[in-house]
């Protein structure tokens, strides 16, 4: 059931609580009530403890209308009985997050080119994250961006969910929509804003509008 509701995603939500104007329960209840159907809690800088409480209230937000993933830290994400985890080419490797997650929970894989979007798919990965797309500031070792022409490249060899994360905004997210992703992460844009539903609200429309085809090229 989890698993087929990655097919309805189309905005992204990453909580950032460096970034934010006003709190991370604040961003993700009103990227949710603004229609957002998966929210990715990443938290850095908080004590474990306070992460696994965080973690159990926006669960509790997202509950029956967002699908709710932890970045990196599956012990919060097993403490919190999440929806599944987000991990990166140098955190837990794939097969040991499978094992202790069991095969009911997403596990999202970050990738970078064609070449690991295909290995992540052949390992088993829920859905993958190609980052970054576009220069992005919010994440310090993000690396280089790869382009518009490297969603193309990645959603004409794999076939599981494609987010677009690193540098999108209400500029370009049409772009990387035209060019195969099921749907875009934009942090900034949306967290920095004093009107977080609104902007949610705005990216899923410019998706959904992109995806039916009243945006052409």
């Amino acid at each position: 059931m989890r698993k087929e509701k990655l097919r309805e995603i189309d905005y992204y939500l990453v909580t950032d609580s460096g970034l934010s104007k006003h709190g991370t329960f604040h961003d993700v209840r009103e990227a949710v009530r603004a229609g957002c159907r998966i929210v990715q809690y990443r938290e850095k800088n908080k004590s474990t403890k306070a992460m696994v409480e965080e973690a159990a209230s926006l669960f509790d937000l997202c509950s029956g209308k967002a699908l709710f993933i932890v970045n990196d830290r599956l012990d919060v994400a097993l403490a919190v009985e999440a929806d599944g985890v987000h991990i990166g080419q140098e955190d837990m490797p794939f097969v040991i997050a499978r094992h202790l997650l069991g095969p009911h929970r997403i596990i999202g894989l970050t990738v970078h080119d064609a070449t690991e979007a295909e290995e992540a798919e052949h390992l088993g990965a829920d859905y993958i994250g190609l980052s970054p797309v576009f220069h992005t500031g919010t994440k310090k070792d993000a690396g280089e961006a790869c382009g518009v022409s490297m969603v193309r490249a990645v959603r004409e060899r794999v076939h599981i969910p494609l987010v677009a994360i690193g540098g999108i905004n209400r500029d370009n997210v049409t772009d990387v929509i035209r060019a195969g992703a099921d749907a875009a992460c934009a942090i900034s844009a949306v967290v920095c804003s004093d009107d977080v539903y609104g902007e949610t609200k705005t990216f899923r429309e410019l998706i959904l509008n992109t995806r039916n085809g009243y945006f052409r090229p």
